[in-house]
């Protein structure tokens, strides 16, 4: 069996705050999940809905709770998985570790289980978790019964800084959490890795300054990002296409979701600092 899966995630708010933000059912239903049914005394631990992996029904079972540790079980594709989240003070902030089990980053690339997702799952939540805990706009969450895949936020920014930062590779590899290579122009590369360590990059495939941006990325289909600027502020569209929508890379776009959320921060965060850190 592969290693667990390990997201630490850095969060602005003290130690109590993200503890309550979740345990407590009503903070649950804001940042989590449609639907959760959360009784720590009694016992349980679920949620589910549109935007939680297979969640036609809470298939999680509470196994341990504390003042500094969540753990449940999490039946996924067959499998009963383990999550666990725990937490420690960090200064003002507070460092949250995910340790999740029966993830094989195969998956990832086969889609062959839903346990594919979990990485680019758990960056999202955890970021949102962040914003909930700001009192930011929250990201939109991947919708797992839907193979449209669109998502739209506001960045306080120009549609020219918000540009640069889609086509720098410095900058993207800052948001973005990993190294990334770029040549802005048609036709160009678009590493993951860096070009050395990316024999099969993806390509540009548009590009029209301050307005527009798309990629392919071979069976993953065509990502597209679209700017609008208004008032000083841009407003960014992120649309994923031309993928077998019987197996919608579910994996894939979390990841870019998940990179959306950040990308909004650095703009809009003083003294930014990533939220995912491992």
């Amino acid at each position: 069996m592969s290693e667990p899966l390990t997201v630490r995630a850095r969060i602005p708010a003290g130690v109590e705050e993200v503890r309550r933000a979740l345990t407590d059912p009503e903070a649950l239903r804001g940042w989590l999940a449609e639907h959760v049914d959360v009784n720590l005394a009694e016992g349980r631990f679920g949620f589910w809905g549109r935007t939680t992996p297979e969640g036609d029904a809470p298939h999680q079972r509470l196994l341990h709770a504390d003042e500094r540790t969540l753990r449940f079980a999490w039946l996924l594709d067959g499998e009963e998985t383990t999550s666990e989240l725990t937490w420690e003070a960090d200064g003002e902030h507070t460092v949250v570790t995910l340790s999740q089990t029966h993830f094989d980053f195969q998956d990832v690339i086969t889609g062959k289980s839903i346990r594919g997702v979990l990485q680019t799952y758990w960056c999202l939540v955890l970021t949102n978790l962040a914003e909930h805990l700001e009192g930011r706009p929250l990201t939109d969450k991947i919708d797992f019964t839907s193979a449209e895949m669109r998502t739209t936020v506001e960045i306080a920014a120009s549609p020219e800084q918000v540009f640069d930062s889609l086509t720098s590779s410095e900058a993207v590899s800052k948001w973005f959490g990993f190294p990334i290579e770029i040549e802005p122009q048609v036709g160009g590369r678009f590493a993951m890795g860096g070009f050395d360590n990316d024999p099969d990059p993806a390509r540009i495939l548009e590009l029209e300054p301050d307005r527009k941006l798309s990629v392919g990325w071979g069976e993953n289909g065509v990502g597209s990002w679209e700017l609008e600027g208004s008032g000083g502020k841009t407003r960014l569209t992120l649309v994923q296409s031309g993928f077998d929508e019987s197996r919608p890379p579910y994996a894939a776009w979390g990841g870019f979701v998940s990179g959306l959320a950040e990308l909004r921060r650095y703009h809009e965060i003083p003294n930014w600092q990533p939220i995912i850190t491992a």
